[in-house]
């Protein structure tokens, strides 16, 4: 069955069900723990991203995150979170964020899933809207912060160096 035949057939199943067959039918490698969890792999153009979504049903909120394994040592912390607030300035859905307790950098979203009848019902269009803002993001970004950590650019060099359009892809 494919995520398309899947979303037809189901009766208000869980959200982590949707993104299981949304995994499945893209050949990603991906690990379910429970009915509250998902955790898939995903090779990026800059990085193997781990995508892991979590279900609160008592809420109705479908966390997703996206870690591109950047990790930021203590002397470049400072810079990491002004290069953080600035791009989270530009993002219109979503959010990045540096977890302190292992200094990882993550993007983050939240979804409230629930209708009229009061069922939590994950969407095809707004499983893939959830994926692809996550890897959208984390790949349009991932330069600024490789040059913030590795550079010794400042947040707005870093961005100004990483934002220039480019005609194609090389």
């Amino acid at each position: 069955m494919d995520v398309d035949d899947f979303e037809s057939a189901r009766d208000a199943s869980a959200p982590i069900d949707m993104l299981e067959h949304y995994f499945a039918a893209r050949g990603w490698d991906y690990q379910r723990a429970g009915d509250e969890e998902i955790v898939a792999q995903f090779q990026g153009s800059w990085a193997q991203y781990e995508l892991r979504a979590v279900w609160r049903e008592e809420d109705r909120v479908l966390q997703f995150l996206a870690l591109p394994d950047i990790r930021v040592t203590a002397d470049k912390r400072t810079a990491m979170y002004e290069t953080i607030g600035l791009i989270n300035e530009q993002l219109w859905l979503g959010h990045f964020e540096m977890w302190t307790s292992s200094s990882m950098v993550l993007f983050r979203h939240a979804a409230l899933l629930e209708n009229q009848a009061g069922d939590a019902i994950l969407t095809l269009e707004q499983a893939e809207t959830l994926i692809e803002t996550g890897i959208d993001e984390c790949e349009r970004f991932y330069p600024v912060f490789q040059f913030v950590l590795w550079s010794d650019k400042s947040p707005q060099e870093a961005i100004a160096a990483a934002m220039i359009d480019t005609q194609g892809e090389a």
